[in-house]
């Protein structure tokens, strides 16, 4: 079962440095995310969603190169290109892999403008390694479906304070 966390902090480019750490994370094998998305608040008010994957892009990519190879067996590519990448691109519209995108831009409205969040969708995590490797980053939980101690625990490693490591010579 996957667990939901969405933190906000105070600028877009701490969300996706966080963003950032927690991949690397994953590269490590401490943690296994199902999606990563950070989500902005604008000043007026707009939510926008930085998604990991553009789906429309990759569907009408890979429909374009289907319409070719099709269009080729009928004779006719560029007409198999066209309708290969327009029926790609409304299939990549029309999915939504991970996080829901309604969910993630109602619970953005708790953003102040000016503001973002980093949404995190987990399938595994060695928790007490992945809270050390995050310990200081800030930001505050707005919403997980981790039990209260997993969300103390959350909470308690984001506003800890870091000590500063000595510089190598």
């Amino acid at each position: 079962m996957s667990d939901l966390v969405f933190v906000a902090f105070p600028t877009e480019q701490k969300a996706e440095e966080v963003r950032k750490r927690v991949l690397e994370l994953q590269r490590e094998y401490l943690i296994e995310l199902g999606d990563a998305v950070v989500v902005v608040k604008d000043e007026s008010g707009n939510i926008k969603l930085n998604q990991l994957l553009n789906l429309t892009a990759l569907s009408a990519a890979s429909g374009a190169m289907w319409g070719t190879l099709i269009g080729l067996i009928f004779l006719n590519p560029l007409v198999g290109t066209a309708i290969g990448a327009a029926s790609g691109a409304l299939s990549g519209k029309l999915t939504d892999i991970g996080i829901n995108d309604k969910f993630m831009k109602e619970s953005a409205e708790a953003l102040t403008p000016g503001t973002a969040g980093l949404f995190l969708l987990i399938r595994k995590v060695t928790a007490d390694k992945v809270l050390a490797e995050l310990k200081g980053v800030g930001g505050t939980v707005m919403h997980t479906s981790f039990d209260e101690n997993k969300e103390t625990l959350l909470r308690e490693a984001l506003a800890a304070q870091t000590a500063e490591k000595p510089a190598l010579s």
